[in-house]
C-alpha cells in the first residue's frame, strides 16, 4: 500500500485519489468482464461531466447574448441534458454492479485466505479481526467503489469549468489557481491527519467485534451477575465504542473542516472578481461567466469532496484486508494420490512452542515420540495445561513441528504438503464447531447418518434431511454426539476425540467407552482419546501420560474391554 501522492495543482485535481484505488490492486484482481465494466462506467461518468460543463457554457452564451442565440441553442441544450441524465444513470448503475460484485469477491477471498493459511496463523488472527474484515472493511471498500462515478463526473465538471474560465481570462484564472493552491495544501495536510484517525478507528473496530462476540456468548454469565453486566457494558464495550466513535468523528470532521475552507476560498475568488475590479479588470460578460462558473462549480466540488472520505476509508480498509494474510503463505491443498492401506501415524522427536497469553510465557511441547496404529485405542491423559490438546493438534498436522517429523506409514510427511498428512484425520475437539450441513457428503450419507443418530440415541431429537440437520437446539453432549457422527461419516483412518465424554450423561458415557470405541477399533481405526475418566482406562490398548509438555509414560494395557454386542457403527461407516 503506497502513501497517496497528490499533485500540487488546483484544489480539485489534488483531492482526487483515484490512483490510490487503482494502486490497491483491487481493480486488477477483478475478472476481465468487471474491469471492462469499470472502464465503460468511467467513460460514462466522464461523458456526463463533459456534457454538464457544455450545458453551463451554453447557458452563459445565452446570457451573454441576452437571449439572441436561444432559439438555435435550445435543441443542443436539450440533447446535452438528456445525455447527462443517461450517462449519469448508466455510470451509477454499472458501478453499483461492480461494487456489489467486488464486495462478494472480497469476502470470498478473505474467507479463502483465512482458511488457507497455516492453522497457527488462523488462531493468532482470531475471530474479531476476521469479522471486522468481512463486515466493516469489505463494506468500506465497496462503498469506496460506489462513489467513483460521483468523483469522476464531478471531477470532469470541475476541470471543465476551470478550463472554460482559463479560456475567458488567463490572468484571472491564474489568480484563482493561486488561491485554490492554498486550499490544495490545506486539504492535503488535513487528509493525512484524517487517515491517522481512520486507521485508529479500524483497530478499535477489531476489538469491538470481540466484545460483540462476548456479549452473545457470555449472555448467561452477564445476566447472572448485574455488576459484571454493568462493568462489561461500561468498561469494556462502552470504552471501545467510544474509541471507535471518537476516532471516526475526528477523522471525518477533519475532512469536513477542509471542505468548508475550500468553499470559503471559492467565495473569496468570487468576491475578488466582483468587488475588486481594479485588481481584475474584466468585461462585464466575462465577469458574468466567471461568477456563473464559480457558483456552478461549488456544488460538484462539494459532492466531490464529500465522496473523498468514502474513498479514503475504502483505501484504509483495503490495506487492512491486504494485511490480514500478508505474513502467512497459503498452504498447498491436498494432492490426488493413490490411497494406501493405513498402518500408522507418528511423531518422531517432534516439538512445538507457543506464547501463553494467560501466563505471559512460552509453552514448549516435546520433543515427543508417539505412534498411533491401525485398530488401536490410545488414551492421552494428564493434568490441565499439560499439553494434551496441543499434542493432539501436533499429531493431526494442525501445528507444523518446529523440529522433528510427522510420519505416515513410517514415511516422513512433506512439510510443504501437510494437507496430505491431515487427510488421515477426523477430530472432535473440546471447542468443536458443528456445521448445520453434512459438508462434502455423499447422497447415501443421509440414511447412514440417520442410522447412526438412532444408534447414538438421538432419533427422537434430530434427523438428517437433504444433508442438513433438522435442528441444533440440543444440549452440548447431544451436539457432541452429532459431531462424532459427522467424524465417522468422513471415513478417515485416524480419529481424535478431545474430552468427548465430558458432557455425556453417565449412561451414554458408558456406551461410548465400552461399545463405540470398541466398534471403532473393529473398523481398524486408530483412535486418540483425551480423557480424565480413569475408571475406563483399562479399556484402552495404551495409556499415554503427559506432564509439562513431555510424555512421561506410555503404558500398554492388559486389554479386557468387553466387545460390543452390536456392530451398527462398524457396518454403517464401512458402507
Amino acid at each position: 500500500m503506497t502513501t497517496p501522492n497528490f499533485p500540487r495543482a488546483p484544489h480539485v485535481i489534488q483531492a482526487m485519489p483515484i490512483p490510490d484505488l487503482a494502486s490497491m490492486s483491487l481493480i486488477a484482481s477483478l475478472p476481465r468482464k468487471l474491469r471492462l465494466t469499470i472502464v465503460l462506467a468511467a467513460a460514462a461518468s466522464l461523458a456526463a461531466g463533459l456534457c454538464a460543463v457544455s450545458m453551463v457554457a451554453l447557458i452563459n452564451r445565452v446570457l451573454a447574448t441576452q437571449g439572441a442565440d436561444a432559439p438555435q441553442l435550445a435543441l443542443p441544450f436539450a440533447a446535452l441534458a438528456i445525455a447527462v441524465l443517461a450517462c449519469r444513470t448508466l455510470a451509477s448503475t454499472l458501478f453499483v454492479r461492480v461494487s456489489q460484485s467486488a464486495l462478494a469477491r472480497i469476502r470470498a477471498q478473505i474467507c479463502e485466505r483465512f482458511i488457507g493459511a497455516p492453522y497457527p496463523h488462523i488462531e493468532q488472527t482470531g475471530n474479531a479481526r476476521v469479522q471486522a474484515a468481512l463486515a466493516d472493511d469489505s463494506t468500506h471498500v465497496a462503498n469506496g467503489l460506489s462513489v467513483i462515478p460521483v468523483v469522476l463526473t464531478n471531477s470532469m465538471v470541475v476541470l471543465g469549468c476551470l478550463g472554460y474560465l482559463a479560456w475567458l481570462s488567463l490572468p484571472t484564472f491564474a489568480i484563482a489557481c493561486a488561491i485554490l493552491g492554498v486550499g490544495s495544501w490545506f486539504y492535503h495536510w488535513n487528509h493525512r491527519r484524517a487517515l491517522v484517525h481512520l486507521k485508529q478507528a479500524g483497530i478499535a473496530q477489531d476489538a469491538l467485534h470481540g466484545h460483540f462476540k462476548s456479549l452473545v456468548s457470555g449472555a448467561r454469565e452477564l445476566k447472572l451477575n448485574h455488576d459484571k453486566q454493568r462493568s462489561f457494558i461500561r468498561d469494556s464495550l462502552g470504552v471501545t465504542l467510544d474509541a471507535v466513535r471518537t476516532a471516526r468523528t475526528r477523522g471525518l470532521s477533519i475532512f469536513f473542516v477542509a471542505l468548508g475552507f475550500g468553499s470559503f476560498l471559492f467565495f473569496a475568488v468570487i468576491g475578488g472578481v466582483l468587488f475588486a475590479p481594479r485588481a481584475t479588470p474584466l468585461d462585464p460578460a466575462v465577469m458574468t461567466g466567471f461568477t456563473i462558473m464559480f457558483l456552478y462549480i461549488m456544488s460538484p466540488l462539494e459532492s466531490l469532496l464529500n465522496a473523498l472520505p468514502a474513498l479514503s476509508m475504502g483505501r484504509v480498509a483495503y490495506a487492512r484486508i491486504e494485511a490480514l494474510g500478508a505474513d502467512a503463505a497459503p498452504e498447498a491443498p491436498p494432492r490426488d494420490r493413490a490411497v494406501s492401506r493405513f498402518a500408522s501415524v507418528s511423531l518422531d522427536a517432534a516439538s512445538h512452542r507457543y506464547f501463553h497469553e494467560g501466563e505471559n510465557s512460552f509453552f514448549a511441547l516435546g520433543p515427543v515420540d508417539l505412534a498411533l496404529h491401525a485398530g488401536e485405542i490410545v488414551f492421552l491423559v494428564g493434568g490441565n495445561g499439560s499439553g494434551k490438546t496441543t499434542l493432539a493438534k501436533l499429531m493431526a498436522g494442525l501445528y507444523p513441528p518446529l523440529a522433528g517429523e510427522l510420519r505416515h506409514n513410517g514415511e516422513a510427511a512433506d512439510p510443504a504438503h501437510l494437507a496430505d498428512y491431515r487427510a488421515q484425520f477426523s477430530a472432535v475437539f473440546s471447542d468443536f464447531h458443528l456445521f448445520d450441513t453434512l459438508l462434502a457428503h455423499a447422497p447415501q450419507d443421509d440414511a447412514l447418518a440417520n442410522r447412526l443418530i438412532q444408534r447414538f440415541q438421538l432419533g427422537h431429537k434430530v434427523t438428517v434431511r437433504d444433508g442438513r440437520f433438522t435442528t441444533q437446539s440440543l444440549s452440548q453432549g447431544q451436539r457432541k454426539r452429532l459431531a462424532l457422527i459427522v467424524a465417522c461419516l468422513e471415513r478417515r483412518p485416524v480419529m481424535i476425540l478431545d474430552e468427548w465424554a465430558a458432557d455425556q450423561d453417565p449412561l451414554f458415557k458408558d456406551v461410548f467407552y465400552r461399545e463405540v470405541l470398541s466398534e471403532l477399533r473393529a473398523q481398524g481405526k486408530a483412535v486418540l482419546v483425551i480423557s480424565h475418566d480413569d475408571r475406563y482406562f483399562d479399556l484402552a490398548d495404551r495409556v499415554v501420560k503427559i506432564e509439562n509438555g513431555q510424555i512421561v509414560s506410555d503404558t500398554v494395557q492388559a486389554h479386557r474391554g468387553a466387545q460390543s454386542d452390536t456392530a451398527t457403527l462398524a457396518t454403517a461407516t464401512a458402507a
